[in-house]
């Protein structure tokens, strides 16, 4: 059995969380900086590049700051939480942050039994999978995140002129954990009530889309300057569920959001075919795993819009355990790719790996800046 966190166990924080909808005091203007560049279709100053989970398990340094610490009480923890965002953009000169987060850390705000498990991922206590249960499912307020905005506050003050990336979990994939109880590699519960329960299933994506929007509105109000929708386990949908049953959920969160004007980045594992959908649920920007390549990408979302595709990606991350000349090879090959889009964010198709040397990760940012 495992323990369960409870969001009423985090320390209050001395700092308020401005309202959905007023001015955003702490909005930074940084005209040059490549991600914001590209993400809109300019062009940058170079080709931009951060990583998925770059804050994380293959730097010592977080490993050292982590010692003893479980994962969702680092997230809580303004100081700590603003030391582990930054320390890839010290190590690596990457072109953005990421704020440290989890996907599941607003359920967990909002009051639901959840831990994150190590070697596991998040453990939900009581799957949902009810009437009932949907009902149970809590809304979030922005004050149950003010340790997570106050932590922005500290980022925004050391990041100079480095983007921060504020992030959110789609609702699919939030209601996947939640039906689950945990990861699944089939989604069999979930697809199980998605069909049999339809206008069940709706109540609750609509409820995770409420909850997803108003994280990501916190995270706009104190200050990121760009925001990653994951949509982590959409991969495992065919185009036609994912369209009945996800696109109009993913598309509240972004339309949500919209006003502030940011860009907006959306990703899934196993999207390929779904990239066009995706596109139209309000990205500016389509993360690409590995599995596509990125002129090809590119080819199948000028389909989805009247604009022409930024995308995002896409080198395997298991192609870091490889030697230099094969990483230099396949990161010229995705450079020259992604300039068939009208931007091009370098990143992988998906996070880190634990066992990744951070030096190679450096290597990497400096040759893409080469090109």
């Amino acid at each position: 059995m495992t323990a369960s966190f409870s969001a009423s166990s985090v320390p209050a924080s001395p700092a308020s969380v401005p309202q959905a909808g007023s001015p955003v005091a702490a909005r930074r203007a940084l005209p040059d900086a490549p991600l914001l560049v590209a993400a809109r279709g300019g062009t940058p100053s170079r080709t931009p590049v951060w990583f998925m989970r770059q804050a994380g398990r293959s730097l010592p340094e977080y490993r050292s700051v982590r010692e003893g610490v479980p994962m969702l009480q680092s997230c809580f923890d303004p100081a700590l939480l603003a030391e582990i965002t930054m320390q890839p953009v010290r190590r690596h000169g990457v072109d953005a942050a990421i704020l440290f987060s989890d996907i599941v850390v607003p359920l967990y705000a909002a009051g639901l039994a959840i831990d994150i498990v190590p070697g596991t991922g998040p453990v939900v206590a009581h799957p949902v999978r009810s009437a009932a249960d949907v009902d149970a499912v809590p809304e979030l307020e922005a004050e149950q995140v003010r340790p997570i905005t106050d932590g922005i506050g500290l980022l925004l003050r050391e990041l100079g002129q480095t983007p921060l990336i504020g992030f959110a979990g789609a609702p699919f994939t939030l209601a996947s954990y939640l039906i689950e109880g945990g990861p699944s590699r089939n989604h069999e519960h979930t697809k199980a009530l998605m069909h049999a329960e339809p206008e069940l299933w709706h109540r609750l994506a609509s409820r995770l889309a409420d909850v997803t929007a108003t994280f990501l509105t916190a995270q706009l109000e104190a200050g990121v300057d760009a925001v990653q929708l994951f949509d982590s386990w959409a991969g495992a949908l065919s185009e036609r569920d994912y369209r009945e049953f996800v696109l109009p959920h993913s598309t509240r969160v972004l339309s949500a959001v919209a006003e502030y004007d940011v860009p907006r980045i959306h990703f899934g594992v196993g999207t390929g075919e779904l990239l066009p959908a995706m596109r139209e649920a309000g990205a500016d920007v389509v993360g690409v795993d590995w599995r596509v390549p990125l002129d090809e990408a590119a080819r199948r979302l000028r389909a989805s819009g009247e604009s022409e595709p930024v995308v995002q990606g896409n080198l395997d991350p298991a192609l870091l355990m490889a030697s230099w000349p094969v990483i230099e090879a396949e990161v010229r090959r995705i450079a020259a790719e992604g300039r068939e889009a009208a931007g091009h964010v370098f990143n992988l198709g998906h996070g880190v790996l634990p066992e990744t040397d951070p030096e190679v990760l450096t290597r990497v940012v400096e040759l893409v800046h080469s090109l």
